[in-house]
């Protein structure tokens, strides 16, 4: 099953330095899951060639700019296409309120249905669950409430033995895969760990922008496949961090360690920073397998990340 990340925006605040705001693709075998959705993202969505109408969900972690100013544009857009498959919206309850104003003001009735689901920001609350993915809240510290967001795989049907498959009729292979033991047509019960072996372990992304260095996300993090965690500063700035409740590439890092993460994505990184650099060598002397995001770059979770040079 195809589980896949596309960062679309790595910037802080302001579009600089050739970075855009917040903004990235989950591909869960193909349904596509938009995580926040900054100014211009369906540029960078056209950019990277996704098609619009094969998003399903989208999921906006707060309502500080960076993070849903494009959602109009998007919602815009999608109508304008022709889109007819409704849309699932993830987000506060504010949200929608801003939605429909505009939607009101600019006389536009969708094509299609919009359906609003307002999040809370509690670690561990069931935000979605489809046949692909759960999708799980996390409970950041920032100066509005937001949510992150912990995306699993749901877990694959179990895999016939190639030995032992001519000795399941056809109408009973979906009833072993998903676990029975196998009766035979005099009684016999052969059991299902002879029929069958284990499926790949379910594999896991957890979204963490923004919030303030936060311990408290660790045991809900704990052994997470790809962390994408927010390095607003680097510690010299600490205090500014501190501030505007944002964290260090050295606290992202410290949370990745403390929660035995695979690895670890850094983003949303301040505009004073022209090359950052800086702050993925103040993350790997924590958490050595520690990446920076790159914009439009596809990562495929569940295998080996490097860093393009």
């Amino acid at each position: 099953m195809r589980f896949e990340l596309t960062p679309l925006g790595t910037g802080a605040a302001l579009p600089a330095r050739g970075r855009s705001p917040s903004a990235q693709v989950v591909n869960a075998n193909e349904d596509l899951y938009l995580i926040d959705c900054g100014e211009g993202t369906q540029e960078r969505l056209r950019m990277a060639g996704f098609n619009f109408q094969r998003i399903g969900h989208l999921f906006i972690s707060h309502l500080h700019g960076d993070h849903y100013l494009g959602v109009m544009g998007l919602i815009s857009t999608m109508h304008l296409l022709g889109r007819d498959r409704e849309l699932h919206i993830h987000a506060p309850q504010e949200l929608k309120a801003i939605i429909d104003i505009q939607l009101q003001a600019s006389g536009t009735w969708l094509r299609y249905p919009l359906r609003f689901h307002p999040t809370r920001a509690e670690s561990g609350a069931l935000v979605w669950s489809d046949a692909h993915v759960q999708v799980t809240a996390l409970a950041l510290k920032h100066r509005l409430p937001t949510t992150g967001f912990l995306f699993r795989q749901q877990p694959a049907p179990r895999t016939l033995r190639k030995e032992t498959v001519h000795l399941i009729p056809h109408f009973r292979r979906s009833a072993i895969k998903a676990g029975e033991d196998l009766v035979c047509y005099d009684g016999t019960v052969v059991p299902n760990a002879d029929l069958t072996l284990d499926p790949p372990l379910p594999l896991s992304y957890a979204y963490c922008s923004d919030t303030a260095y936060n311990p408290d996300l660790v045991p809900h993090l704990n052994g997470v496949d790809v962390l994408y965690h927010e390095a607003t500063f680097t510690e010299h700035l600490a205090p500014r961090a501190r501030e505007t409740m944002h964290s260090t590439a050295r606290q992202a890092a410290t949370i990745a360690r403390d929660a035995g993460v695979g690895q670890l994505l850094l983003g949303h990184f301040s505009s004073r920073y022209k090359d950052v650099a800086q702050l993925l060598e103040e993350a790997v002397t924590i958490f050595p397998d520690t990446l920076t995001a790159e914009e439009g770059r596809t990562y495929n979770i569940g295998r080996p990340i490097v860093q393009n040079s």
